[in-house]
């Protein structure tokens, strides 16, 4: 029935063979095709060749310190949780040439590098990330100030949402309000159930891929619908962990301000910076001018930084957090208390990275937990 008209929000039904075809049709759109594939051992994000790039089969388990990825043969794409990889390497790419200068004839000059900006389809971007990416956008994209690099990438992209009936033991995105249904701003949304998949349109260039002839797709039956509101269902109550109340973590932490587990948590903490890379929403950055040789050139590069980097928060007087004492606790209350009178959001989506990635095997969950139980200071 794919020579059938189609709205947006009409939710239909494809076989899970189909995904070659969305893929085939995403490149003939003029789309450079990434999502998740499995590589050394984790879950990356990569080019996309065809659906045998994806994870079929695959599942992870993850802990504080521990992420171990298995294939036990089931025949799911998409059953696998995030590893390391946030999509928001695509928008805001971890390194950037910014600009260049030169000398000509005695005097300096500026020139902006002339740069083609991708266009990227996001296959398998889940809820959580979804909610990360409209999180980055309040960040690089505000009224009064736009980063113009992170713009044309989130412009010029498609994406392809995959709600998660498996979340993994790190997981806290349903508490967070972020998962593990996808809400909007995607242009597709898949749901894979046992023997197909439901394909939700979501925006105008959604409807227009799956038009034609390249994609066969049917009507979704009651009985599908109702199978997938069962499995997110389900999902919701095996989140591996949960933030009663996130909204009542702004007074709570900015009154605790000194509670003595943050001494504990700085005896830990290694101040590497891991949650600060792996975590789809954290933006901090830098810039260094690089010097050519001969010395009459010089280009400047932006590059991800981390609060946890001792360096970051040195200015002309001294270094306004010395210790990790004062990088956890900003980070921590950063997240998700004044992250709020920033963006009018929390900085956290519950998708687990920081917790399964943290070398020390710091649970964050745990520790808010902790510091929210104390007496105010």
């Amino acid at each position: 029935m794919s020579d059938q008209f189609i709205e947006i929000g009409t939710t239909v039904s494809i076989q899970k063979t189909e995904l070659d075809s969305l893929i085939s049709q995403l490149t003939a759109m003029g789309y450079e095709v990434v999502g998740p594939k499995p590589k050394d051992h984790t879950i990356v994000h990569g080019p996309l060749q065809s659906s045998a790039d994806l994870p079929l089969g695959y599942t992870s388990h993850q802990e504080p310190g521990r992420y171990h990825l298995s294939q036990n043969g089931h025949e799911n794409y998409f059953d696998v949780t995030n590893g390391p990889h946030s999509w928001k390497q695509y928008f805001f790419p971890p390194k950037t040439e910014m600009m260049k200068f030169y000398q000509e004839n005695g005097d300096w000059r500026m020139e902006d590098i002339a740069r083609q900006t991708p266009h990227y389809a996001m296959i398998g971007v889940r809820p959580c990330d979804l909610a990360a990416i409209e999180i980055q956008d309040k960040v690089f994209m505000q009224d009064e100030w736009c980063d113009m690099i992170y713009r044309s990438r989130r412009e010029n992209a498609f994406i392809v949402a995959v709600n998660c009936t498996q979340p993994g033991e790190t997981c806290f995105c349903a508490s967070m309000g972020t998962g593990p249904k996808a809400k909007d701003g995607y242009d597709l949304c898949l749901t894979e159930l046992e023997n197909n998949i439901l394909v939700e349109v979501g925006s105008e260039a959604g409807r227009m891929a799956l038009s034609g002839e390249a994609i066969n797709w049917s009507p979704a039956s009651a009985f599908m619908l109702n199978t997938a509101q069962k499995e997110l269902q389900a999902a919701s109550q095996k989140m591996g962990r949960e933030v009663p109340n996130p909204a009542d973590l702004e007074a709570e932490l900015l009154s605790r301000l000194d509670h003595p587990e943050w001494n504990a948590l700085a005896e830990r903490c290694l101040s590497c910076g891991s949650c600060t890379q792996v975590c789809p929403t954290c933006f901090c950055w830098d810039t260094t001018d690089v010097t050519g040789l001969p010395t009459n050139s010089s280009t400047r590069i932006r590059q991800w930084d981390s609060c946890f980097n001792p360096d970051y928060s040195y200015v002309a007087h001294g270094n306004t957090r010395p210790n990790i004492y004062s990088r956890y606790r900003q980070w921590l209350t950063h997240k998700f208390a004044s992250w709020y009178h920033q963006f009018g959001t929390s900085g956290c989506v519950g998708c687990g990275r920081c917790i399964t990635w943290c070398p020390a095997e710091i649970d964050h969950v745990e520790e808010l937990t902790i510091i929210r139980e104390g007496a105010p200071s």
